[in-house]
């Protein structure tokens, strides 16, 4: 490939004094090692390659003739050297740049298995052609073999602003996909890195972590249902975890986080009247706290549940009296009914309580709405 303007074997020469000789020697021409990694929920992918600049190391100013020219559209013809055969690029300089991901992924749509892979790419105007091969460990592509292959992808190249040295980046990142790109002089080429089963890896990776000393405790148990709950998936699971936090010997405690969790676990399931009564349950807890009963009239109140709602306030007041914040939820209660002065003076005496900036604003705004005859959203 003429990809550097060293003859090939001074290039030659130099990779074997580098690698083999363990002497900290300058890279040959002087294109410095890289790297970059990014994390796709759980699974990581590394990308190790090593970068050349547009001026050449003579300084001369070779854009313009990057593409299709310093590196050939096409295989190109790599001298005779190696298997004496065309090549692809080896998307970099140098030994081979590695693409490599910790799990199973799909690269524009097509499965990749964990791996490391020489990433080699064959340029076109219009289109490029990605090469992920099993031979990671190579020098440049002067021994590439087809049947080495374990993917290719198409995909196309786009206008960039100027880079000066190639690099690559993650363009785009979600929970479980990423675009990772090549871009150099004035050209970008990118990939679609995608995770098909990423709920499957966490659960898999929690199931893993909580038989070590993650699982002695049983908050460990209650953020794995936590995360099963936002996720919604793998409720089953969370229902065993659920009961481990609960239960479990020397682990599990029966209190108003773990009731409540479970009890959110079998509504999803829509075990409804099982989740109702572990939930009264819990509210009725020896210590089952005033801000715990609040928060779950609250969020009664975030599902659209106002009756239940009201009687979890109303409860809260019995068993509490003054407590903070009781009248918070008694204000609710009575703007829910409609007598607005009896909600104003809670809001006033809960306003009184407020512990922190953020709670005295909200009731700050309850009761400007309730003095001026007005009611709030339940």
């Amino acid at each position: 490939m003429r990809f550097l303007t060293i003859p090939l074997p001074l290039i030659l020469a130099g990779a074997a004094f580098a690698q083999y000789q363990g002497l900290s020697v300058p890279p040959s021409g002087n294109n410095q090692k890289a790297a970059v990694s990014q994390n796709i929920g759980p699974v990581k992918v590394n990308i190790e390659y090593s970068s050349p600049a547009v001026h050449g190391p003579g300084g001369k100013d070779r854009r313009g003739q990057i593409w299709g020219v310093l590196v050939p559209y096409g295989m190109a013809d790599l001298g005779g050297f190696g298997n004496g055969r065309p090549g692809p690029w080896r998307a970099g300089a140098n030994e081979n740049t590695v693409f490599s991901v910790s799990n199973d992924v799909t690269i524009e749509g097509k499965p990749l298995a964990a791996g490391r892979y020489g990433l080699h790419m064959i340029p076109g105007k219009e289109e490029w052609v990605l090469i992920f091969s099993k031979d990671s460990n190579a020098w440049g592509s002067f021994f590439y073999e087809e049947s080495a292959d374990a993917l290719r992808v198409t995909v196309k190249p786009h206008k960039h602003e100027y880079r000066e040295y190639l690099t690559y980046e993650f363009t785009t990142r979600k929970g479980d996909e990423a675009t990772a790109e090549l871009q150099w002089e004035e050209l970008a080429v990118g990939w679609n890195i995608k995770v098909p089963n990423v709920n499957d890896i966490y659960i898999s990776r929690m199931k893993q972590e909580l038989t070590n000393s993650t699982g002695f405790t049983y908050q460990a148990y209650l953020n794995a249902v936590q995360f099963c709950l936002t996720a919604n998936t793998h409720l089953e699971q969370a229902l065993e975890w659920s009961d481990a936090a609960i239960k479990m010997p020397f682990v599990g405690q029966s209190n108003f986080n773990t009731l409540s969790t479970k009890a959110q676990v079998l509504a999803k399931l829509k075990r409804t009247e099982e989740s109702a009564k572990l939930m009264d349950t819990a509210m009725h807890l020896p210590g089952t706290t005033a801000v715990e009963i609040h928060g779950y009239g609250r969020q009664l109140q975030m599902q659209k549940n106002s009756a239940e709602a009201m009687k979890v306030f109303r409860y809260n007041a019995e068993r509490n009296g003054d407590a903070w914040p009781v009248h918070v939820g008694l204000a609710r209660v009575y703007a829910a009914s409609g007598d607005l002065p009896k909600a104003l003076e809670h809001a006033q005496k809960a306003l009184g309580q407020a512990p922190d900036a953020l709670n005295r604003k909200s009731l700050e705004g309850m009761i400007k709405s309730f003095s001026e005859g007005k009611n709030i959203e339940q």
